[in-house]
């Protein structure tokens, strides 16, 4: 368990360095990516108010039965985000990789919300 606690510690370093520089406004919100093991969640986030614009997980229902791998599943969680902030009128947001490296499952969200519309 030592190891993964230090791992998770790590993550946490990281994610507090990025805190200090990326914010969201209400022009341009903070898209957050969370990634646990076996799901991946996004946020898009308007931190003045400290209200979320709009959200999505590979738990949601649409997603959740779809086939395909980890990715696919980021993938579609990234198209899922940007439809809703979109429909919020949110075009452009920062994003936030909430401490993971920019890779695989993030990787993947991030450029499916890109493709579905969000600027970043």
């Amino acid at each position: 368990m030592k190891g993964n606690d230090t791992a998770r510690a790590a993550r946490v370093r990281r994610h507090t360095r990025v805190r200090k520089k990326v914010a969201g406004t209400p022009e341009r919100p903070r898209l957050a990516v969370f990634r646990s093991l076996s799901h991946i969640y996004a946020q898009v986030i308007d931190d003045e108010k400290g209200h979320t614009v709009a959200a999505a997980s590979s738990l949601d229902k649409t997603i959740k039965g779809g086939t395909g791998n980890k990715s696919a599943s980021a993938k579609a969680v990234g198209t899922a985000v940007a439809q809703k902030a979109k429909d919020a009128g949110v075009t452009q947001v920062v994003f936030d990789r909430g401490g993971n490296r920019y890779h695989g499952r993030v990787k993947a969200l991030a450029d499916a919300a890109r493709e579905a519309g969000l600027e970043f």
